[in-house]
């Protein structure tokens, strides 16, 4: 689930107690026994990347107009996990998908937002790419090395995850702060030494010829995408957010049945070669349904919270727990 530009995420520093103020409004919006539930639905806007797979599949294929047909649907296209975070935190979309370490970013910095629904990762999703001449081999070879990746994005969690494995720390390497698109542009010119990605990059780096990972997310703790909604669309619409689960859920369905055809609406959203689409979609989960989140998902969010904020990474810790939606019966 990206275009080849990206950006960084901007991190607000708030107070525990304010966030403890904003996390029981947050609780209180994911309910849906307001008196203002299930209003009417006249608009939906949806935030989607070019890589997020369903999103793509669902716009080409135009699902969502046809489970909402007295809806305008408006489609906003961000680079990254951050991006549409903030926007969603602002109200200018009513749900949109991301990664694993951008809604931990977002819920530290006070961010409004309920967590929708969940599917996984592909365990190839990330790798650590170094030029084909590199010196390094192992992750132990990282120290001291200049590694490219994008702040608060779910790089950022594998390559904190990747320095743990190789019993290193932050303050053993020197992060650079790019977008994928600058990355790859340094790794080329060696300005960096390797660069933590996710894909379609990974693949699209590798196939180039350019580059090589040493090591990707296949071993690592299993991880998941999110689908993240506004707190007053869950609280005012709560039909329609099941409805958006079954639309994700009625895509995935077709992406399993039409593995052609999703590859090149793969391949005409990121400008990516068609082989190289066709290899990304193997890297999925097949099939990958999205579900309201579980315990154990909901754990792993927590444990990435703790870890971000045992590493300093975020300013606050958080209670992913206290954003979780649960659909009405």
């Amino acid at each position: 689930m990206k275009s080849f530009l990206a950006t960084t995420a901007t991190i607000l520093t708030i107070s525990i107690s304010t966030l403890g103020c904003q996390k029981s409004d947050h609780v209180q919006s994911a309910q849906t026994n307001s008196p203002h539930a299930s209003e009417a639905l006249t608009t939906l806007n949806i935030g989607y990347q070019k890589a997020a797979l369903k999103l793509i599949v669902a716009k080409q294929n135009h699902f969502f107009e046809k489970e909402f047909p007295n809806v305008k649907i408006s489609w906003n296209e961000f680079p990254a996990g951050p991006p549409t975070l903030e926007a969603l935190s602002a109200g200018a979309i009513d749900f949109g998908y991301t990664g694993d370490a951008p809604v931990v970013f977002a819920l530290s910095a006070g961010k409004k937002l309920n967590y929708l629904g969940y599917e996984e990762a592909a365990k190839r999703g990330h790798a650590l790419l170094v030029p084909n001449n590199s010196h390094i081999q192992s992750i132990e070879d990282l120290k001291g090395k200049r590694i490219g990746l994008t702040k608060g994005s779910s790089a950022h969690n594998f390559l904190a995850e990747v320095l743990q494995k190789a019993h290193l720390t932050w303050a053993d390497i020197e992060p650079v702060w790019l977008t994928p698109s600058d990355a790859r542009a340094a790794l080329d010119k060696k300005a960096i030494d390797a660069w933590a990605v996710w894909e379609p990059y990974v693949s699209a780096t590798e196939l180039s010829g350019t580059a090589k990972a040493v090591f990707d997310s296949t071993t690592l703790p299993k991880t998941y995408g999110y689908y993240l909604a506004q707190p007053s669309f869950i609280q005012q619409h709560p039909d329609s957010a099941k409805k958006v689960l079954q639309v994700l859920n009625e895509t995935d369905q077709w992406i399993n049945t039409h593995p052609k055809e999703t590859a090149q609406i793969l391949a005409n959203s990121t400008g990516l070669n068609l082989n190289i689409a066709e290899k990304v979609l193997t890297t999925k989960p097949n099939p990958n349904s999205v579900e309201p989140l579980t315990p154990v998902v909901l754990q792993s969010q927590q444990d990435l919270g703790n870890l971000f904020f045992s590493l300093k990474l975020i300013p606050n810790p958080i209670q992913p727990a206290s954003f979780a939606w649960h659909p009405p019966k």
